[in-house]
């Protein structure tokens, strides 16, 4: 039977005639990456501020492995590695005492080896570990609050815009380390996003999330049935017409190629070139505007 690691139930917080987010309904089960999409400004991070009990909703409540968040927020905030968008610092702390530091606020034992390979895979070095935090870079402070949110093996990760700032390499190290997550099955992880790329990498299932009002909610595999994908193919040679059958959206040919707006399985359209030798395919995925990621 799958259960609940989050459940909100018509959570809503005004910030006085500002709606932050309205008679929110979710449900994320054991086990899944669920990502939380929306652009800024949405009510992404109110949701997570409600499920942390950093701030108390208008009304409505939310539960974390059936657990209040409010009636029983020590214990709920005991089992989550949190990663915030702007990551809290002391700039005078060492990067090792900053770790050691919330290692034990965390009061579980502490896996000196998980740690250590956490670094490994962050690229952070002894040297980097020895550094004031008031000295590093925004790439390196935000690894360091990737391994702090990681290094309690929390039941439940929150991660708030968890990759903005990596470097392209520190984006596959990160993503490795989710997919490592998500095969063993034990750790749950609600990631806040507005990177449409990141999400369809990494993710079971989304709900997106405009003007404080989920406005939809859909597994992956679903949403790549329903939503259409450009389509470019470049021929070797000249474009053979597009077939009639052919069932795209908006369709061109020019220069040698196809261009359509395409749903569903690629190989029907392939065949459809009749043999005509193809050069390169180009296809661009899920469009922000069918999202309202543009504001």
């Amino acid at each position: 039977m799958t259960t609940d690691a989050i459940r909100t139930e018509a959570l809503t917080k005004y910030y006085g005639p500002v709606v932050g987010l309205e008679t929110l309904d979710l449900r994320v089960w054991d086990g899944e990456v669920y990502g939380f999409l929306g652009p800024n400004g949405s009510g992404k991070t109110t949701t997570i501020r409600l499920l942390l009990d950093l701030i108390r909703p208008t009304s409505g409540r939310a539960m974390v492995h059936g657990l209040d968040v409010r009636a029983e927020s020590r214990v709920v905030r005991a089992q989550i590695g949190y990663l915030p968008a702007e990551m809290p610092l002391y700039g005078e702390m060492s990067g090792r005492g900053f770790l050691s530091f919330l290692s034990g606020l965390q009061g579980s034992a502490r896996d000196g080896d998980w740690i250590e390979r956490l670094c490994e895979r962050f690229t952070i070095s002894r040297v980097d570990l020895s550094r004031r935090l008031g000295d590093l870079s925004h790439g390196m402070k935000r690894k360091f609050g990737i391994v702090q949110a990681l290094m309690g093996r929390p039941k439940l990760l929150i991660l708030d815009e968890p990759t903005a700032g990596l470097d392209p390499l520190m984006i596959e190290a990160f993503a490795e380390t989710i997919a490592e997550l998500k095969r063993a099955g034990r750790t749950t992880v609600f990631l806040s996003s507005h990177v449409l790329s990141e999400v369809e990498r990494l993710c079971d299932r989304i709900g997106v999330i405009r003007r404080g009002t989920l406005v939809r909610e859909t597994s992956l595999d679903q949403l790549r049935r329903e939503m259409p994908r450009r389509v470019r193919i470049t021929f070797a040679g000249p474009a053979p017409p597009i077939p009639g059958s052919i069932a795209a959206s908006a369709r061109s040919v020019a220069d040698g190629r196809w261009d359509l707006e395409w749903r569903g399985p690629l190989g029907p359209l392939f065949a459809a070139a009749g043999g005509a030798p193809i050069d390169d395919v180009e296809i661009e995925s899920f469009n922000r505007v069918d999202f309202g990621l543009s504001g």
